[in-house]
């Protein structure tokens, strides 16, 4: 026997990455719960804490895209929002939109960002990303209660907005956000450990998808105006929760059932899939990111 056989015998452990190509772990995410928490505690302390203004920011650009937006396409374009006022009509949707593009953007260079960490210690990977989703859910709150003191103000201003029973399924949509967010970020994020050109080209395929994605329009007005084009929305799964959204919230548009059947189809498809190639990338990320 020679001195190398001596020295591979000599281990008594070997941590190798598991076998199955596709696995949730969520038995073993719910024992890393601690480091889970720790991590949402990490994103939310640090990413204001050397600027001036701190949470603040999360107030100043959700306003000032609603301001924008208004100015732009309802003031400029001309784009009816019917009885619903335009601030208030842009405002709900990108109170949502942010919330999706935050945890899209968050968790895109995942490998990348955290390739230190990840060379480290072991800990399930997945849960950067999941800590990611959750710690954008406080931002999401505080927009959220920004629009709703605006809400109030225009309903006492005699603005006819309404809400329904349907109200109460509105968190369902935002976790189809985040799970949907999730899903397009660990897969990109799998992508830019080979392929670096994806992590420039997210902010501007961010930006595109927007506009596809009736942020700043009701979805009847790309369809009236636009026949020809309308597929590239109503294709888009974002675009349904987006409608729903503001149906919910300021009761204008309608719901499509055939809609969000079909969101939450594709949004469990892409989840599924992103998570799939996850798995598969943080096996041997380490060398090529």
């Amino acid at each position: 026997m020679n001195n190398t056989e001596n020295f591979d015998n000599d281990w008594l452990f070997e941590i190798t990455p598991k076998n199955k190509f596709f696995s949730l772990n969520l038995k073993e995410v719910w024992q890393y719960r601690d480091l889970l928490m720790l991590f949402v505690k990490r994103d939310v302390v640090t990413v204001y804490k050397q600027t001036i203004l701190g949470p603040l920011w999360y107030l100043i650009q959700p306003l000032f895209t609603s301001i924008t937006f208004t100015i732009i396409f309802n003031t400029v374009a001309g784009i009816d929002t019917g009885t619903v006022p335009p601030f208030l009509f842009n405002m709900a949707g990108i109170t949502v939109w942010n919330y999706f593009t935050a945890c899209l953007t968050d968790t895109s260079d995942t490998f990348k960002r955290n390739a230190a960490i990840f060379g480290k210690v072991y800990f399930p990977r997945v849960i950067m990303p999941i800590s990611i989703v959750i710690s954008n859910l406080l931002k999401f709150s505080i927009q959220f209660l920004i629009f709703i003191g605006f809400y109030i103000f225009y309903y006492f201003q005699g603005a006819s907005i309404s809400q329904n029973s349907s109200i109460l399924f509105f968190p369902l949509l935002i976790a189809l956000m985040g799970i949907l967010g999730l899903g397009l970020g660990m897969f990109i994020s799998s992508l830019v450990t080979k392929y670096r050109d994806f992590s420039y080209l997210i902010g501007f395929g961010v930006q595109l998808l927007m506009y596809l994605s009736a942020v700043m329009y009701p979805m009847a007005l790309i369809q009236n105006k636009m026949p020809d084009y309308a597929w590239l929305v109503q294709y888009n799964p974002l675009a349904y929760i987006i409608e729903t959204t503001r149906y919910m919230l300021l009761g204008i548009g309608q719901v499509s059932v055939w809609g969000l059947v079909y969101t939450i189809s594709i949004t469990m498809i892409v989840f599924f899939v992103g998570l799939l190639v996850f798995n598969k990338t943080e096996k041997s990320f380490i060398d090529t990111v």
